[in-house]
């Protein structure tokens, strides 16, 4: 396929070269938690009941949307959730994560979190915009990831812990279910009654185990990354303990109308065979990101994960070093992209965003970034995130395209 895809698209050999080497390195790699999701998925569908008639969705207030309300069964057994909220009126995971803190960490109270500084537009939301959370009474520190937390647990005042489970836009590594099974026990075995939170973007159906499977309490992210599978149009998702998703939709909607409202406006069938085909999609974007690991790795630029490591999300770090490298390699990016590769990406403003940012998509869904995406804040280190692609080929297409766009770049790392 590196051969079809080099001389279809005209690589040059310097690429090439790198390209044959790069799979030679990766062609055999196993996914073996993919083969345990799928199994998972397959179960809870099966164990679901799932039927034709729970497609049909509803308008105007929602009440007793069919398809709303299997869906989120199924995401609760997939999640070994006690329930879910998983709503188009969730609009990001941002918003849901925001959701979820805001519900569970009142005004007065403290939210702590242990992987250091949250996704850009998270910590916009929580002490930098206009109308944040802090603004609004809530107490908020962060530690590194690793720094010891037990000490900060004394605080009568501490309502919820938070991770962030991926990097965000952060030379930081990715946590894993491992990593997040260790820390929720020694904040359970200390202070029981404090909240665990995670924000799951980009994480999901990558491991075996979910974090509400080790300990959170609510997990929360977007329907149109890893669970979307490409088909979901829009939403987010909050899943956890029965009583927390009842403060949560208590603060989404209003206290007294619960989780009763919320229509699906027909896009059931999107949401649950959206969610069938998920593991599918997340493996394929996982061989595609591994062969741009080593592809890039083998051109001499820092990756992170290395190509062939265990992956517990769909982001790829790659330290590009200067503002045009960003540059071209998002403007090539965006030539492999199925709708809108005419496009020109340039740095700009993003709402939500403190630094410029350059960002390369063209997606059937706007903005799903399980599907081939890149961003790059124009800060140092200067490093693009690369993540999702439908299908492996596509991936591996954008990463060399990228490739290609940077060799007439001046090298001065």
């Amino acid at each position: 396929m590196i051969e079809i895809l080099c001389e279809r698209f005209r690589i040059g050999a310097a690429v090439r070269n790198a390209a044959a080497r790069a799979y030679a390195r990766v062609k055999d790699v196993a996914y073996p938690a993919q083969a345990r999701v799928k199994a998972n998925v397959l179960a809870a569908f099966l164990d679901e009941g799932v039927a034709e008639h729970d497609f049909a969705g509803s308008t105007g207030y929602g009440y007793d949307d069919p398809a709303r309300e299997r869906y989120e069964s199924l995401l609760a057994r997939i999640f070994g959730a006690d329930r879910a909220l998983a709503r188009l009126s969730l609009v990001s995971g941002t918003h849901a994560i925001v959701t979820a803190i805001a519900a569970c960490v009142p005004p007065g109270k403290t939210l702590l979190s242990i992987t250091g500084r949250p996704y850009d537009t998270l910590r916009n939301a929580i002490a930098q915009a206009p109308h944040n959370l802090v603004q609004s009474g809530m107490g908020y520190r962060e530690l590194e990831i690793d720094a010891p937390f037990e000490a900060e647990l004394d605080d009568p005042d501490l309502a919820a812990v938070f991770v962030q489970r991926s990097r965000g836009y952060a030379p930081r590594r990715s946590v894993d279910i491992a990593w997040c099974e260790r820390a929720f026990r020694a904040v359970k075995a200390r202070r029981p009654d404090v909240l665990i939170l995670v924000d799951n973007c980009y994480g999901e159906l990558v491991e075996e185990r979910e974090p509400t499977h080790v300990g959170a309490d609510l997990v929360m992210g977007s329907l149109i990354k890893n669970l979307g599978g490409t088909m979901a149009p829009a939403g987010g998702y909050i899943a956890g303990r029965a009583d927390a998703i009842e403060r949560v939709a208590a603060r989404h909607y209003a206290p007294g109308l619960r989780d009763a409202l919320g229509p699906t406006l027909g896009h059931g069938r999107a949401f649950i065979q959206g969610l069938f085909a998920a593991p599918l999609v997340v493996e394929q974007t996982l061989r595609g990101l591994d062969f741009a690991a080593a592809l890039f790795e083998e051109l001499g630029f820092a990756v992170d994960p290395a190509p062939g490591a265990a992956r517990t999300d769909i982001v790829q770090a790659i330290r590009l070093g200067s503002v045009d490298r960003l540059t071209r390699f998002a403007q090539a990016l965006q030539t492999a992209m199925p709708v809108n590769a005419r496009y020109r990406p340039e740095p700009g403003p993003v709402p939500g965003y403190v630094d410029p940012v350059i960002m390369s998509s063209g997606s059937f869904v706007g903005g799903a970034t399980i599907e081939l995406s890149c961003d790059a804040p124009l800060r140092e280190p200067f490093e693009v995130y690369l993540q999702g692609g439908m299908t492996a080929e596509h991936a591996m297409l954008g990463a060399l395209l990228a490739a290609q766009g940077l060799q007439d770049a001046p090298r001065t790392d």
